[in-house]
């Protein structure tokens, strides 16, 4: 009983117990046991006598608003919604990690950081412990949270900006609406880019993979970055890919990766991944990826996209997609070949570098 008390106030310590007054409506993902479920609970709402003194003189909508419990003393009303995230996604790169030495900078309204990967920017939805803002925050001895300005992803290192203040809060989305804040990245390469002005094209999809095209289509975006330079590197050794969990992902390498400078000029996410894949030259370590180019390389007409100046829409074609889709693997367990290497704004009054890449 203990053990399992314990468990319960961990869960809601990291964030993972959620609480309504009435169930809300699910969501177009549900499975039909959650809609058969979800119908229950509209019966047994119509069948009761008399209204919950709580739910006096709120609409449905209000009722079905969902809350993180943040205290195990937190009242929890019979009859309501509970949501329990019992499995809830784990970061345990943040133990390994000196926070106070991946300080950059810092000021009165903003923070810095050297991000390692392997750590969220600002947690998941079961999961608001193990992320780089809380560890910060404990590092600085803070007393207010810092406020989330930007991401990059869980495995990607470098350059993160958290806020101290709503006013900077406010201040730098707005730069970065403006397109004011400037990024680089450094990539590590598993083949050899050509430097320049890359232009693809992302369909809009909600998960990965991000599927890409040389060329434009109805309501896709386009994708653009600048590889300013590119070198040849030594391969990480194994050693330094066992450290940071580095997936091979079938690729059949030489002694040799390449490490490029690439300049950001549109946000989109898994920008870099995905035109890095698109150009034959996946990221080391990105299992999303680089499988899928593994795949095409061995039978081209597998993807059905990069080199498709239109098209279809029928079931035949989505079979096909999905085929496509299902070539491509899961997000890496920890780090791949890229950093978010510099971060500025307001011209050259601001800029911050990261440190060492992990592959150094």
């Amino acid at each position: 009983m203990r053990s399992s008390c314990r468990y319960v106030a961990d869960l809601i310590r990291f964030g993972a117990v959620f609480y309504a007054l009435e169930c809300p409506t699910p969501p177009p993902s549900a499975t039909p046991e959650q809609l058969e479920l979800y119908n229950r609970v509209l019966k047994l709402r119509s069948s009761r006598k008399q209204e919950r003194l709580s739910l006096k003189g709120k609409t449905l909508r209000e009722a079905q608003k969902v809350h993180r419990i943040t205290t195990p003393s937190e009242y929890v009303e019979s009859e309501t919604y509970l949501r329990v995230h019992v499995h809830p996604k784990r970061f345990p790169r943040v133990y390994e990690v000196d926070w106070k030495s991946r300080i950059i900078a810092e000021t009165d309204a903003f923070v810095v950081v050297d991000k390692p990967a392997g750590v969220s920017v600002g947690g998941t939805v079961d999961n608001l412990e193990e992320m780089c803002a809380t560890h910060v925050s404990r590092a600085l001895k803070l007393k207010k949270p810092l406020i989330l300005t930007h991401q990059i992803d869980t495995c990607t290192e470098g350059c993160v900006v958290f806020a101290k203040t709503k006013a900077f809060s406010s201040h730098f989305h707005m730069l970065l609406r403006e397109r004011k804040v400037k990024k680089e990245y450094t990539a590590l390469a598993a083949a050899p880019v050509t430097p320049g002005h890359h232009i693809h094209y992302m369909r809009s999809d909600r998960y990965a993979p991000r599927i890409i095209s040389n060329y434009e289509h109805p309501d896709w975006s386009n994708c653009e970055l600048k590889i300013l330079g590119c070198k040849q590197v030594k391969w990480p050794s194994a050693a330094v890919l066992s450290q940071y969990r580095v997936a091979r992902c079938g690729w059949e390498h030489g002694e040799h990766a390449y490490e490029c400078s690439v300049s950001l000029l549109t946000g989109r996410t898994h920008q870099i991944r995905a035109q890095f894949a698109a150009l034959d030259a996946p990221l080391v370590g990105d299992s999303v990826y680089m499988t899928g180019v593994v795949a095409r390389m061995k039978a081209p007409e597998i993807d059905p996209f990069l080199t498709a100046s239109s098209i279809g829409d029928d079931e035949s074609f989505n079979i096909v997609v999905e085929n496509w889709r299902n070539q491509h693997g899961l997000e890496p367990v920890c780090a791949l070949g890229l950093q978010a290497s510099v971060i500025s704004w307001e011209g050259e009054k601001q800029v911050f570098r990261a440190g060492r890449p992990w592959w150094r």
